[in-house]
């Protein structure tokens, strides 16, 4: 039995800048999928990929138990998926996996975007100031973008995808019209209130709930 991904996606979205509202006319389209791999491609020696690229451009699939272990671990990219507001297509197992996304949330994914934004914090210095460089600037811009999602999970319970509010001010950081040290004064202000923040998120995620689905998964599709 062959694995063809697009014949066992579940659930496709549009992440990146279309999805969060920054968007411009050169922007791509960045598609990220989950698919569910037949069951009994597990029962062999040689096992099945827990990710795939294409085959379109700009697209990349995870298998639902990859995607679940991610989800799980608040990675952000992972997350933003079940709340992006551009689904392409979402069969019964994509639906239910949506449904069950504040499953995996916790106060582990307040620390993880705080993680990841600290992290371009971090290549933005190896690269200097980011005025006049379009790659450090637009870095700089989804450091701010990783922040306000924390922050917005600490006090509401889930990530900020749509940043249209904020739209104007971190296309200026793109542009390079806002100077580093605004900048910069902006991640340490939003870093503060992240801090400060009492978190509306449990402790630990809802692993029981996020298992009983993988299992109707690998159920459905023996």
């Amino acid at each position: 039995m062959e694995l063809h991904v697009p014949d066992h996606t579940v659930l496709s979205v549009v992440v990146g800048s279309r999805a969060y509202g920054l968007e411009t006319e050169s922007s791509d389209i960045d598609r990220r999928g989950v698919f569910v791999t037949p069951t009994p491609l597990f029962w062999c020696l040689d096992k099945p990929p827990t990710h795939i690229e294409g085959p379109m451009p700009e697209q990349f699939s995870w298998e639902i138990e990859r995607f679940c272990v991610l989800a799980l671990e608040a990675n952000p990219t992972v997350l933003e998926c079940l709340w992006s507001p551009i689904v392409e297509h979402s069969g019964p197992l994509g639906d239910g996996l949506r449904a069950i996304r504040r499953a995996f949330l916790s106060r582990k994914a307040e620390r993880t975007f705080a993680g990841y934004a600290d992290e371009q914090l971090r290549r933005l210095k190896s690269h200097g100031s980011p005025d006049g460089d379009v790659r450090p600037r637009k870095m700089a811009m989804h450091m701010i973008r990783l922040l306000l999602s924390g922050l917005h999970l600490a006090r509401h319970g889930e990530p900020l995808v749509r940043v249209d509010a904020h739209r104007d001010r971190l296309l200026a950081v793109r542009r390079g019209d806002l100077d580093w040290p605004e900048v910069r004064r902006w991640r340490d202000e939003l870093a503060a209130q992240i801090a400060e923040a009492g978190s509306v998120l449990p402790e630990r995620p809802d692993r029981d709930t996020v298992e009983d689905f993988l299992i109707t998964a690998r159920r459905s599709s023996l």
